[in-house]
């Protein structure tokens, strides 16, 4: 008798559950930033730079859509 059958998920969702928090970390840490040392000072290259606008509520989406697969995915149970 295995002791994996005690668990809700099998060890692939566990890899897809993780795989999909840190990509959807990474994204929440590229959109961080663009403060200024001068508060006076206004820098739009920096504000609106492609990888925050972009790149990063990608990677957000992208890391939320793989956790909800490896929830929804079904275990696999063998012998």
């Amino acid at each position: 008798m295995s002791e994996n059958k005690n668990f809700v998920f099998g060890k692939d969702n566990y890899i897809f559950i993780i795989g999909g928090f840190t990509l959807t970390l990474i994204g929440f840490i590229l959109m961080m930033g663009g403060a200024s040392e001068d508060p006076n000072v206004f820098d739009e290259t920096e504000i609106f730079s492609t990888t925050r606008i972009t790149v990063a509520p990608f990677l957000v989406i992208v890391g939320y859509i793989v956790v909800a697969y490896g929830i929804m995915k079904k275990r696999n149970i063998t012998k």
